[in-house]
């Protein structure tokens, strides 16, 4: 979620230079993105693990010279960070995670529904303090207008069709408060392919249940392909995403890396809920998928058991509705 903004800002101050500093796999999505911006990669399990390891990476980012820190985390790892760098009297900034309306939001009792910051304004307003005021709304998508390079791709995926249509379902989650059932899930792809037969249907996701359940649906019908089983990396990931007519994801990062490609998605929500900011970047709210009930949101990110036991958030949306929701994307 921090790609748009950090595009707005490199691109509108070209002349200062932008480290990210993130785990490995976000290299894919910041190394190309602007001129100024550069990638730094932190093994947090290994090479900096503990204080002992925060205290090399934070000798290591001081030999760096930066003159201004941006904590676009505000975890125990990089509050330590945080406070090595203020000691050394950096200008540095944090995120303000409205932690105290999000428990407001999320209470059992006293519950107070209201719509929070999104991410991306949280981010833009650490920048902003530091001195950098951005406008997020330029950003479009990490590829060009007409997508990613398909022929980077496997031979399998070959030159999209006129007549097809290329949707893109992911349709599991880290928590089970964000998944909507598989077998529903299943419902809705027979229902798409019965109206789609030229389509094809890309599975996004590893694990498991994904590999579990991939399997049986490629099975049965041809039209799904486990991109997991032919795209070598990331990279490859995005660059379907970016051709495709719509994407079916819950509340979780396939969601989010769709959105960096400019495609609409449509998104399940369960114990989770759009009013905690995290709805994909420039979304529009009417493909958000949900349903009203007085104990939703139960948690922020989906991972506290339902205390009504039967996760009716989610259970209780009917397959037709979200094909519906693809059905009207794909004829518009």
């Amino acid at each position: 979620m921090a790609v748009p903004v950090v595009w707005a800002l490199a691109t509108q101050y070209p002349d200062i230079r932008v480290t990210v500093l993130s785990k490995s796999f976000a290299r894919t999505l910041f190394e190309d993105l602007a001129p100024n911006v550069n990638f730094m990669e932190a093994d947090l399990n290994s090479e900096y693990h503990g204080v002992k390891g925060l205290n090399a990476l934070y000798r290591r980012l001081v030999a760096k010279q930066f003159t201004k820190i941006a904590d676009l985390h505000n975890v125990l790892r990089s509050d330590y960070l945080r406070m090595r760098f203020n000691l050394g009297r950096y200008r540095v900034e944090h995120i303000d995670k409205h932690r105290r309306q999000r428990r407001k939001l999320v209470s059992y009792k006293n519950k107070v529904r209201q719509q929070l910051p999104s991410s991306f304004e949280n981010y833009a307003e650490v920048f902003k303090r530091l001195g950098y005021p951005i406008d997020i709304s330029k950003f479009h998508s990490i590829f060009p207008e007409e997508g990613g390079n398909i022929n980077l791709l496997p031979a399998i995926f070959g030159p999209k069709k006129s007549f097809e249509q290329w949707i893109g379902i992911a349709p599991f989650a880290a928590h089970d408060g964000k998944i909507y059932p598989p077998e529903m899930m299943e419902k809705v792809i027979f229902q798409l392919i019965q109206k789609y037969p030229k389509a094809r249907i890309f599975l996004f996701g590893k694990g498991e249940h994904e590999n579990r359940y991939f399997r049986l649906w490629c099975e049965q019908w041809h039209q799904c392909i486990n991109i997991s089983r032919y795209c070598e990396n990331m990279y490859q990931e995005l660059i379907v995403m970016s051709h495709l007519d719509v994407m079916l994801s819950m509340d979780s990062a396939n969601m989010h890396l769709a959105s960096l490609t400019a495609i609409p998605v449509v998104s399940v929500w369960g114990a989770t809920h759009p009013m905690a900011g995290f709805l994909g970047f420039n979304q529009n709210n009417e493909n958000v998928i949900q349903v009203n009930l007085d104990c939703r949101p139960c948690s922020i990110f989906g991972n506290k058991p339902c205390k009504r036991g039967d996760y009716a958030c989610l259970n209780n949306i009917p397959p037709e509705r979200i094909v519906e929701r693809i059905e009207s994307i794909i004829n518009n």
